[in-house]
């Protein structure tokens, strides 16, 4: 034995039930909930996606030699991406990593909000029907 007294599995949630019960519904009712989700924003979506992936390059990991597609960002991402990690280097050697991940998440939301979530895509994408792609499931013949 432990020592401890017996405590039936259900105590806790029969313990919970008299106290609404006691309450006369106000308590059960209005339990707290958690407040309403905030929508993202583009730039606190390039936030998240930018400094991830400097702090990754900063600890050496194997996953950030990734190109910009394969960490789903834009191009214009991935050029913040490649200005705050020369940054966030340089911070590093002079100050350590603890402050190299502090400038990386100020400069990547700076840098963010400045461009409005920096979305642009690849230059070099294009919709289908601007390669001359038939949208109808054939291929064109080769020139």
């Amino acid at each position: 034995m432990t020592g401890r007294p017996f405590a039936p599995a259900g105590t806790a949630l029969a313990a919970a039930l008299a106290g609404c019960l006691l309450t006369l519904g106000t308590g059960c009712d209005q339990a707290p909930r958690d407040p309403a989700p905030r929508a993202s924003t583009p730039a606190d979506i390039c936030t998240s996606l930018v400094s991830y992936w400097v702090k990754e390059a900063l600890k050496g990991s194997s996953w950030a030699g990734l190109d910009w597609e394969q960490k789903g960002l834009s191009n214009e991402q991935y050029a913040l991406h490649d200005e705050v990690l020369v940054a966030a280097r340089a911070e590093e050697r002079r100050a350590g990593r603890a402050s190299a991940f502090a400038l990386t998440d100020r400069e990547t939301r700076r840098r963010c909000e400045a461009a409005k979530g920096a979305t642009g895509s690849s230059e070099n994408w294009r919709p289908p029907s601007e390669h001359g792609v038939p949208t109808s499931g054939s291929r064109p013949s080769p020139p």
